[in-house]
């Protein structure tokens, strides 16, 4: 664990973003789903890539890319980070396949934590 298994993208304006990366790059950008529209790299060359998402950044991080890292407990990575000098941006929260935590590290990169169900 402590792979970084996706990154996401954030925009005030995601839609305009999707059609940027999708016509630059190539990605397939999926219909949005709670303000994410979840972002294939992979084109199908059998190459490894990263997958990820765009999604409307929230005030307090507007614009910016982020990292996602999958850890086995998020509670006691989130507990490990804060004891590192890591800052909560957002605590843990449910989703349907996943749990997901964003920290800013004691340098002011931000950062998930996921950990699936």
């Amino acid at each position: 664990m402590g792979k970084v298994i996706s990154f996401e993208l954030n925009s005030q304006e995601p839609e305009k973003a999707a059609k940027f990366y999708s016509e630059v790059f190539g990605w397939k950008i999926s219909e949005p789903h709670w303000d994410y529209w979840p972002v294939t790299t992979d084109k199908g060359s059998g190459e490894p890539g990263m997958n990820g998402g765009i999604s409307k950044g929230p005030s307090d991080y507007p614009h910016g890319t982020r990292i996602q890292i999958e850890v086995v407990s998020i509670e006691e990575a989130i507990a490990k980070a804060k004891q590192g000098g890591a800052m909560i941006v957002r605590d843990k929260m449910e989703f349907d396949e996943f749990f997901l935590a964003y920290l800013v590290d004691p340098t002011g990169i931000g950062f998930g934590l996921i950990q699936k169900k």
